[in-house]
């Protein structure tokens, strides 16, 4: 049910901690909306999206066996890669793939929009590159021997 702009309740009005970072805290009308008319924090965007194939095609060319394919009782302990939320597949050496897909997006080979999640405790790789996730920009930064 939508909540009306005249109710006191304090918990719609609150910045849930998820939205940290990508809802602005501070910038909210005065008055009746204040807190449920919420605004993008500075620098963060909407994702476009990208397709997900080409993802999908450079993993398996990486040894990323399809989900199809895959045996439990052979590698049990395969971690399950998702993109966009569907389990495409499995790989036996995760972090040599994250590594990969990692370095080719910071060479541009791969949108920049292109989120992607290692969950060593659960055995899984979520890669996203769908439209419609709010982001923000990260940089990376590389100390240089000298």
């Amino acid at each position: 049910t939508p909540i009306g702009r005249d109710g006191k309740l304090a918990k719609p009005r609150q910045l849930h901690n998820t939205h940290w970072g990508l809802v602005c805290p501070a910038e909210t009308p005065e008055g009746q909306a204040c807190g449920l008319v919420k605004n993008l924090s500075l620098m963060c965007y909407v994702s476009v999206g990208s397709p997900a194939e080409p993802l999908v095609e450079f993993m398996i060319n990486r040894g990323m066996e399809v989900v199809e394919e895959y045996e439990p009782l052979r590698y049990p302990h395969a971690t399950k890669i998702f993109v966009n939320g569907v389990w495409v597949g499995v790989h036996q050496d995760p972090k040599h793939l994250v590594s990969q897909v990692l370095d080719t997006r910071r060479k541009n080979y791969l949108p920049f929009e292109v989120s992607l999640i290692r969950e060593i405790r659960d055995q899984e790789f979520k890669v996203f590159s769908d439209a419609g996730r709010v982001m923000r920009p990260v940089f990376t930064v590389q100390q240089e021997d000298d």
